[in-house]
């Protein structure tokens, strides 16, 4: 036996023995279609994280727009546009693999979140494209994300974390450049300086 595998939880009741009943609320608050009480968590979101699950393991993304960007066509339906990113597409592929996809809302100084859980089917119906059209570009695809739950999350993470704290944020500068990262990791093949030195110009010039 490997050292520490007597304190390995296998055990489904292991878990319950450890963080016993779930509370009723808990319970309640999950709801199989979008409710009315929880549309303006959405419409009010600037920002959410998309998990998907492919053959090669799990993946996370973030998304992000001004808020209310992934729409709401009804209450099973969202729509989420597909911005430009760095055409790895992880996501993408993950979902012709495996629909299923959870998504995390954020909204800044909110302490709740809300999670949704689906499938997703990839679209790239013309009128659909054109109505997430933003400064004149369209998205290449937009997700159509059938839900199947829905429930918002407590703000203790929030509060423990001090997310939306101001004393808590960080100059960018107290963390390594984009540019010094990929310099490190491709053994200085790519030029970090340069990087850096072009990086502020290309997102300005590709957000869309």
């Amino acid at each position: 036996m490997q050292k520490g595998d007597d304190f390995r939880v296998t055990q489904p009741e292991q878990l319950a023995a450890l963080y016993g009943a779930v509370a009723k609320a808990s319970e309640t608050k999950v709801t199989s279609f979008l409710h009315p009480a929880y549309r303006p968590f959405i419409e009010a979101s600037p920002f959410a994280v998309l998990a998907t699950a492919g053959d090669t393991g799990l993946d996370v993304s973030p998304r992000g727009d001004p808020a209310g960007f992934i729409h709401i066509e009804n209450e099973q339906t969202l729509l989420l546009p597909d911005r430009r990113g760095n055409n790895r597409i992880d996501s993408m592929k993950n979902i012709l693999r495996d629909p299923r996809v959870a998504l995390l809302f954020l909204i800044p100084g909110i302490g709740e979140t809300l999670r949704v859980n689906g499938t997703a089917e990839i679209s790239i119906d013309p009128d659909l494209l054109e109505r997430f059209a933003m400064e004149g570009n369209r998205p290449k695809t937009v997700l159509r994300i059938h839900i199947s739950s829905v429930f918002f999350q407590c703000s203790r993470a929030v509060i423990r974390s001090r997310l939306w704290d101001p004393a808590t944020q960080l100059n960018r500068d107290r963390l390594p450049s984009t540019g010094s990262i990929l310099k490190a990791i491709s053994n200085a093949e790519i030029d970090g300086e340069a990087y850096d030195k072009a990086l502020p110009g290309r997102l300005r010039d590709t957000l869309y």
